[in-house]
């Protein structure tokens, strides 16, 4: 559906206004699809941000500063995430052994078996965007880094 029509405007300062409007649109339809899927296995999207960096890592330990870097929403704050996965026996979190001001971040067992439970289901996600060619899906990113510099 066009943009128009969702929110109920007819009209836009400019086109360049339009697309600013319709990208933070999408990305609110999509994480609020993302969303459902996510509270049913008890999860935030940060916190499974966080949950597949560390599956990266492992089985080498990460710590805040890594995570930081590689997390998608770089507002959230990494430290209550891990906090909160550590609570829910996710994530191991150690002093460093060669630096007592560290701290070493593992995934544990646990959280490894929650992300290949619900892997397919991530993968699903797609389905958000199948709607568009693969010429589309790559006009698109092209875009989207361009917006990004």
């Amino acid at each position: 559906m066009d943009l128009s029509e969702e929110i109920h405007q007819k009209e836009f300062t400019s086109l360049h206004q339009k697309a600013l409007i319709n990208i933070l649109y999408t990305y609110n339809y999509i994480v609020g699809e993302m969303n459902v899927f996510f509270k049913a296995n008890d999860l935030t999207r940060q916190q499974y941000n966080v949950l597949r960096i560390l599956r990266g890592q492992y089985p080498h330990p990460s710590n805040i500063s890594l995570v930081k870097e590689r997390m998608l929403d770089k507002m959230s704050d990494a430290s209550r995430i891990i906090q909160r996965l550590h609570q829910k026996h996710l994530v191991e979190r150690k002093i460093a052994f060669d630096d007592r001001r560290s701290v070493e971040i593992t995934i544990t067992q646990q959280g490894l078996e929650l992300l290949s439970n619900t892997d397919e289901q991530v993968k699903g996600f797609t389905h958000l965007v199948e709607n568009l060619t693969p010429e589309e899906a790559e006009q698109l990113n092209f875009l989207l880094d361009k917006i990004r510099g």
